[in-house]
């Protein structure tokens, strides 16, 4: 008798199991039936002729995009041009972006390229390329509206915090070569240490640059320079905040497979032998920058001066497609030691300095931030 109940009970569940997927499906195939139906509405009855191919490519992204800022539908045409920029060497702004509520803002720009000579900063709000409208518009046709041959020039639009009328930027395209690491010793007693992005060799760069500067017996501490960092590899973060770590964790993912989650450590060897460090960040670093500074804020082993950063504190990957496209998905979270996530929130510094003037330029006399962190560490 027990049997027998147990077993109408297992099958209520179980056809109750059955019935809830298959309500889902039904709904799922509505849909599509929907989704077809307004397609061949738009075919037949759009004021203007509409190339259903360009509407698909469209409908596929606005799903992307639904889920986060970051991902993204990348056309044949698109994913060969991210791939041709991601060898080191390309034509273009140097500036990084991204989608923040339908519209197109400026992550960073990149040291030394026509968009940072040209006074673009983190923060700004693309409204329109050239005469284009960009509201409305992906984050790849907007990217797709700003390439062009080297030598042309583009005219972009921003708005900015702070100011009440639209910023307008004549730039040239130029060839982007992307060196990530400079350093140099300030006052013969300080190493101060600019990455601008985590690529393949910046972990190798930044060992180099470290015991260099280690062979001065007067010098005091660091300056790690991460400000208007965008990010890069994730292995390159791991690895360069390993250099000024002992031991604990370094970041975290979190995914929505359980058997994904993965931890990083510190191995031991502090390469400064413990010397005071201060980072540098801004509203322009983000994702593995954060990951760094937020480590070693964590681990109490620095100083984070400047502005908030970013909070972009996902983990994107390139997933190919049969047509030769591509689809860029979030497929996990970062986590600092504390078991902080990154994402929205960003590193808040320790110490608060905000740029000082119109003026502002990186590692000048007008750098307040930089003099700064200077005078903290002459004490």
């Amino acid at each position: 008798m027990i049997l027998t109940k147990r077993f109408f009970i297992f099958s209520i569940i179980l056809l109750f199991t059955f019935q809830k997927s298959f309500s889902e499906n039904t709904d799922i195939y509505k849909k599509i039936d929907l989704f077809g139906e307004v397609l061949e509405k738009i075919s037949k009855e759009y004021v203007d002729e509409v190339d259903q191919s360009k509407s698909m490519d469209s409908a596929i992204n606005g799903l992307l995009q639904s889920l986060d800022p970051y991902s993204a539908y990348m056309t044949p045409e698109s994913f060969e041009g991210m791939q041709t920029e991601t060898s080191g060497e390309f034509g273009g702004l140097g500036i990084e972006v991204g989608m923040e509520a339908g519209v197109v803002k400026v992550i960073s720009p990149i040291d030394n390229t026509p968009a940072s000579k040209a006074g673009l900063k983190a923060g700004d709000y693309i409204v329109k390329i050239n005469n284009t409208q960009v509201q409305g518009k992906s984050l790849m046709q907007a990217v797709d509206l700003m390439r062009g041959p080297v030598g042309s020039s583009i005219e972009i639009t921003v708005r900015r915090r702070g100011v009440k009328k639209a910023l307008v930027f004549n730039i040239m395209r130029e060839v982007i070569q992307v060196q990530s690491v400079k350093s140099e010793l300030i006052d013969n007693n300080i190493g101060y240490i600019r990455l601008t992005s985590f690529n393949e060799n910046s972990s190798k760069q930044i060992k180099e640059k470290i015991n260099k500067l280690n062979k001065n017996k007067d010098l005091k501490g660091y300056i790690l320079d991460l400000r208007n960092n965008p990010g890069g590899l994730l292995s390159q973060a791991i690895k360069i905040s390993d250099f000024f770590l002992e031991n604990g964790e370094i970041v975290s993912t979190r995914s929505r497979q359980a058997s994904e989650n993965r931890k990083w450590f510190a191995k031991k060897g502090d390469l400064t032998n413990g010397k005071t460090l201060i980072i540098l960040i801004n509203y322009g670093s983000a994702s593995a920058s954060e990951i760094v500074a937020g480590a070693l804020k964590d681990h109490k082993r620095a100083i984070i001066l400047g502005e908030n950063s970013y909070g972009k504190g996902s983990v994107q990957s390139i997933i190919p497609l049969k047509n030769r496209g591509a689809i860029r998905l979030t497929i996990a979270k970062y986590y600092l030691p504390s078991g902080k996530s990154i994402s929205e929130v960003g590193v808040t510094p320790d110490i608060e300095v905000t740029e000082g003037s119109d003026d502002f330029k990186f590692n000048s006399e007008t750098d307040n931030q930089l003099n700064f962190a200077i005078k903290l560490l002459n004490g």
